[in-house]
C-alpha cells in the first residue's frame, strides 16, 4: 500500500517514509545542461508515460518515476544523465556501468549523452524495472 506525503504530494512506498520532501520543477533540474540532456531525457519520458500506474515526481536533484514503489530514477547531471533502474538480479551488460544490491532488488546504472543512447535496449531494461513491482 503506497503513501502520499502531505506537505510535497510524493508517493512512496510506506507511511511517514523518509525521503527528500522538496518538490521541483523538472526544467530547472536541466538549468545549464546541455540541451542534448533534456532531448534524451524527453524521448525517456514520453515512452515511460505510456507504461501503466506511473507517477512522476522531481526532487532536489532528480526525478523520480514511482509504480508500487520506485522503479526509475533519472538525475541530470553536468554533462550526462545518470538512468537507475531496479532489476531481480544483476546484469553486467553495456551500457550499464555499475550495480548495486538494494534490498531485495539490484540497482543498474547508466550513464546518457546522446539522445541515440536513448534506444529499444534502454527501454527494455526499464520496462524490466517498472514490471518487477506488478505483483507487489
Amino acid at each position: 500500500m503506497s503513501w502520499k506525503c502531505p506537505q510535497c504530494k510524493r508517493t512512496l512506498k510506506n507511511a511517514n517514509q523518509w525521503h527528500c520532501c522538496i518538490n521541483q520543477d523538472i526544467d530547472n533540474l536541466f538549468a545549464g545542461k546541455p540541451t542534448e540532456l533534456m532531448f534524451a531525457f524527453d524521448k525517456i519520458l514520453s515512452k515511460v508515460f505510456e507504461f501503466e500506474n506511473v507517477e512522476i515526481s522531481a526532487t532536489k536533484n532528480c526525478v523520480v518515476f514511482f509504480k508500487t514503489q520506485t522503479f526509475l530514477v533519472i538525475k541530470p547531471m553536468r554533462k550526462e544523465l545518470n538512468v537507475k533502474f531496479y532489476l531481480s538480479e544483476p546484469k553486467s551488460i553495456f551500457p550499464v556501468f555499475k550495480v548495486v544490491l538494494f534490498g531485495k532488488q539490484y540497482e543498474h546504472h547508466i550513464r546518457i549523452s546522446t539522445i541515440e543512447e536513448v534506444n529499444p535496449k534502454l527501454f527494455s531494461l526499464i520496462r524490466q524495472s517498472h514490471d518487477l513491482f506488478n505483483s507487489k
